[in-house]
């Protein structure tokens, strides 16, 4: 058993974050997977997956150290966290790409916020974690890219690697004492889901769906009129997002959004000029991301 990573789980748990083996020098979980369940032990009532194995009980914590130098994995959803990924551009990117970190602080400055000072985590291929406290009554999942290019978070459904664990790429280390800070409420408010559109029978999608897309315009250009000072900025970005999928789908022209989230943005005390960089990144985004319909099967 390698001391170190044990300690390294034990640290965590009394966090109260829920820690599972990770295979040694891997970030890769060491728990079985749904074909080989034995269906026995913790399994005995139904396959119980690593987020649902993850524990802060310190005797599990030692028995399962005690078998092999396991890495430590988070499960950042029942530990109450939400992490952000700040990652770096792949070796066979290009050179000029910015890194997460450099997109998360040029957001901050754009909403009017100082990068949060919350526990960090160097990861070992030279990025960061920001680790934060999940908001209360809303249930946030993983992301990929919704924040920016080489911004992730991980919550529900995900995990990370946490402090004291090594791969070939590096170790992951501390950079601080671990208080998380809250999650700052405007980037809840980028992360939050965007509101889905009701079911409804196939004849009638196309219809129900243009309604919904003017309820939702109306409703997002209201929500970005109204953003306070400092959410502004995360206001109309989340907006923007929500509503591009309707322009992809078809249900709004791009000019009518475009008008409708300039002149609130600017209404909220935006800049002229801010609001076209926000508007032009996030509905490029969403429309690229939404070319083909959601709805119901």
């Amino acid at each position: 058993m390698s001391e170190h990573l044990l300690r390294a789980a034990l640290d965590a748990a009394e966090c109260g974050w829920h820690v599972f083996p990770l295979r040694p020098g891997t970030k890769r979980p060491a728990l079985h997977g749904t074909a080989s369940c034995p269906g026995t032990g913790e399994c005995a009532s139904g396959h119980r997956k690593w987020e649902q194995r993850a524990t802060t009980d310190p005797d599990r914590i030692r028995a399962a150290w005690s078998r092999a130098p396991f890495n430590v994995g988070i499960a950042t959803g029942p530990s109450g966290l939400v992490v952000i990924d700040l990652d770096v551009p792949k070796d066979n990117s290009s050179s000029d790409a910015p890194c997460g970190a450099t997109t998360f602080a040029a957001l901050c400055e754009r909403a009017g916020q100082a990068v949060p000072t919350t526990y960090r985590v160097r990861t070992a291929s030279g990025g960061e974690h920001l680790y934060f406290t999940a908001p209360t009554g809303t249930r946030l999942t993983n992301t990929a890219r919704t924040v920016g290019e080489l911004v992730d978070t991980r919550a529900w459904g995900g995990y990370v690697v946490a402090a004291g664990s090594t791969t070939p790429a590096g170790p992951y280390e501390a950079l601080c004492g671990p208080e998380a800070a809250p999650l700052p409420s405007w980037l809840q408010s980028i992360l939050r889901p965007a509101p889905k559109p009701s079911q409804a029978p196939s004849v009638a999608v196309a219809g129900q769906s243009r309604r919904y897309a003017d309820v939702a315009l109306t409703a997002e250009t209201r929500n970005v009129a109204t953003a306070q000072l400092g959410a502004r900025e995360a206001a109309l970005f989340r907006a923007a997002r929500a509503l591009g999928r309707f322009v992809a789908w078809g249900d709004l022209p791009r000019h009518v959004v475009e008008q409708a989230l300039q002149e609130a943005g600017e209404t909220a005390g935006l800049t002229a000029a801010e609001c076209r960089s926000t508007l032009r990144s996030a509905l490029n985004w969403s429309i690229t991301h939404n070319a083909r319909r959601r709805d119901a099967a």
